[in-house]
């Protein structure tokens, strides 16, 4: 699918996280597959997934558009979203339509600002849509000119260097969309639907929601967290 067939499917829609984590009671064998299919019966229009293997069964499972990345976790380095053009040909390999990587002024394990990556996936896969996971403005504008075709806010709060907020970032999904307005695709602490309609409103292609869908303990631990409250107030 070229990329503006891609973006007319993903126009104003959703797209579905489908992760799970070691040590959380969600994790186990299928689960991810079960999410993305859950995601498609509420007419999701994109799946995002981690490792090669969970991308190639969730696209044999629901045939949505999957953001692939690969989450490689080294000693020392802060860098893990899809770090390696090995990781890239991996995500390749299982059918990703789009492979994401963290595209931070961060150093990666090789050394280099991660965003470099981009520019040789470019190289090597010229047609594949690339997403940049940044956390600034000035990173989005510095990943849509090494090559990006979508711009995503998921490691806002998650640098050093970024903002810290408790929702998404509005304010930052609003910069980048004045200046790439069918590029950004808005990630990140989005807890419920109102919050993803106003990131829409504010001019992002589309949203991605993962924990407030895909991580029902979280979900649970809100409420449970705000009824204490309550209740020590009360």
């Amino acid at each position: 699918m070229n990329i503006d067939a891609l973006k007319q499917q993903l126009k104003g829609k959703l797209i579905v996280s489908c992760q799970t984590f070691e040590g959380e009671p969600i994790h186990g064998e299928g689960i991810v597959v079960k999410m993305a299919q859950c995601a498609k019966w509420a007419d999701a229009a994109g799946i995002r997934a981690n490792e090669p293997k969970n991308v190639k069964d969730i696209k044999a499972a629901v045939g949505l558009p999957v953001i692939g990345i690969w989450k490689v976790v080294q000693p020392g380095c802060d860098v893990y979203i899809t770090p390696t053009m090995d990781a890239v040909d991996a995500l390749v390999e299982a059918g990703s339509d789009i492979v994401a990587l963290d595209a931070t002024d961060r150093i990666s394990h090789d050394g280099r600002k991660a965003y470099e990556l981009i520019a040789d996936i470019k190289k090597k896969y010229p047609d594949l849509p690339i997403m940049a996971d940044i956390s600034t403005v000035d990173e989005g504008i510095n990943a849509e000119a090494w090559g990006a075709d979508f711009i995503g806010t998921t490691l806002s709060g998650y640098t050093k260097h970024s903002v810290k907020t408790d929702g998404p970032n509005f304010e930052l999904v609003e910069k980048l969309c004045e200046r790439f307005a069918d590029k950004v695709i808005a990630e990140g602490k989005i807890n419920c639907p109102q919050e993803a309609v106003r990131c829409i409103q504010l001019g992002a292609l589309c949203v991605v929601v993962g924990g407030a869908i895909t991580r029902p303990h979280l979900t649970a631990q809100r409420f449970v967290s705000l009824l204490k409250e309550e209740e020590k107030n009360g």
